[in-house]
C-alpha cells in the first residue's frame, strides 16, 4: 500500500511536513496545499515558500494547482519545473463556496464541457513539449456537484487523458465532509477508471482502513488527511499495531510550535496554526473538553502553554471513525 498525505490548506505546509517526516516518516508522497495562479501570473510568497526545494529536503512532494485555465496551469507547471518538479496534481475537489462560485475545484465538475476543454488545452500544450520535459498530472476529485451519478460522465472525461492517477474523495460537493463516504460509487469508479485510483476519505483509525481495503482488495493507494493530523502515528499503527503514545504527541506538538514560531516569528500567528491543529489533535484525549476549550480561547503564550499542559494530563482514547456512526 502507498500512503499519501492529503493537502490541507493552512495545515499541511512545509513546517508540518518536515516535523511529520522526521518523527514518523511513513508517508510515500506528500501533496502540497493548493497553489492558485492569478492573472498577474505571480504566486504568493507563501506558496513559493511552501514548494521551495530547500524547505522540502528528503520529501517526495507533489504540488497541487487550483485553476480552470489551461494556460495558467502550464505557466505554473513551468514555474515549478524551475524548482525541480515534474509532477503536479489538479484540485477538482475543494468544496468551498469561494472556490466553487469561480468554477474551480469541485465547481468545475458541474460543467463537464468546460472540464474537458481545460484538460484538453493543458494536455495539448503538455504534449508539445519534448517527452522528457512533459509533466505528469493527477487529479484529486469528488464524485460531482449534487449527485454521485454525475461521476460516470466525469470519469469518462478523465479516461480520455493520460493521467498519472485519479484520487477520489467519494462524496459530492453538496455533502462537503458530512455523512458517510459513498463506497458503492467508489467501487464502480475503481472498476471503470483506466488510471490508477487512490481512495481519499475518512480514514480515522485502523478499523476504517481495514473496512476500505477489505472491501476493495485491489486498492493500492490511500490518501489520508484529517486522520493523520489527529493521530500522526496512524500509518504506523496500521502497519505494526503500535499505537501513538502521549509522550510522542507532546514532542510532535512542541516541534510544530517551535517550527511555526521559527517560520512566522510572531506567537499570535503561531496560535492560529496550533488552534487549527487542536481541532483534530484534541480528539485523542478523553474527558479533556474543558482543557481543549481553554487552549482554543487562549490569547497569550503563558495561558496557551498552561492549557496544553492540562490537556496532556488526560488519558488517550481511540479516535472513532465515521463508518462506525
Amino acid at each position: 500500500m502507498q500512503f499519501y498525505l492529503a493537502p490541507m490548506e493552512a495545515v499541511t505546509g512545509f513546517v508540518y511536513r518536515n516535523v511529520y517526516e522526521e518523527m514518523f516518516g511513513e508517508i510515500d508522497t506528500y501533496f502540497a496545499p493548493f497553489i492558485t495562479p492569478t492573472q498577474k501570473k505571480i504566486l504568493k510568497t507563501r506558496e513559493r515558500k511552501d514548494v521551495a526545494p530547500e524547505n522540502n529536503v528528503g520529501i517526495r512532494l507533489v504540488p497541487q494547482i487550483l485553476t480552470n485555465d489551461a494556460e495558467q496551469m502550464m505557466e505554473t507547471c513551468m514555474f515549478l519545473a524551475e524548482r525541480g518538479y515534474r509532477e503536479v496534481n489538479i484540485n477538482l475537489g475543494c468544496p468551498a463556496a469561494t472556490v466553487v462560485t469561480k468554477c474551480k475545484g469541485s465547481g468545475l465538475l458541474g460543467n463537464p464541457k468546460r472540464l474537458e476543454e481545460f484538460l484538453a488545452g493543458f494536455f495539448t500544450a503538455n504534449d508539445s513539449l519534448p517527452a522528457e520535459e512533459r509533466f505528469r498530472v493527477s487529479v484529486k476529485t469528488r464524485l460531482g456537484m449534487e449527485e454521485a451519478s454525475e461521476f460516470e460522465e466525469i470519469l469518462s472525461i478523465y479516461n480520455r487523458f493520460p493521467l498519472e492517477e485519479v484520487i477520489i474523495h467519494p462524496r459530492v460537493r453538496a455533502e462537503f465532509y458530512n455523512g458517510v463516504p459513498n463506497l458503492e460509487a467508489f467501487g464502480k469508479a475503481l472498476e471503470a477508471c483506466k488510471h490508477p485510483v487512490c481512495y481519499n476519505a475518512d480514514i480515522w483509525n485502523v478499523q476504517d482502513y481495514r473496512l476500505v481495503t477489505e472491501r476493495f482488495p485491489t486498492l493500492e493507494r490511500i490518501m489520508i488527511g484529517r486522520g493523520i493530523i489527529a493521530n500522526p502515528g496512524l500509518i504506523r499503527e496500521i502497519k505494526t499495531g503500535e499505537r501513538v503514545r502521549k509522550e510522542e504527541l507532546r514532542v510532535y506538538h512542541d516541534a510544530l510550535y517551535d517550527g511555526y514560531l521559527a517560520d512566522l516569528g510572531a506567537e499570535k500567528d503561531v496560535f492560529y496554526k496550533m488552534k487549527e491543529l487542536w481541532f483534530y489533535l484534541g480528539r485523542n484525549f478523553a474527558d479533556a473538553d474543558k482543557a481543549i476549550r481553554a487552549v482554543q480561547k487562549s490569547s497569550k503564550p503563558e495561558a496557551y502553554k498552561e492549557a496544553v499542559r492540562e490537556v496532556f494530563t488526560h488519558d488517550l482514547k481511540e479516535i472513532k471513525g465515521v463508518f462506525q456512526c
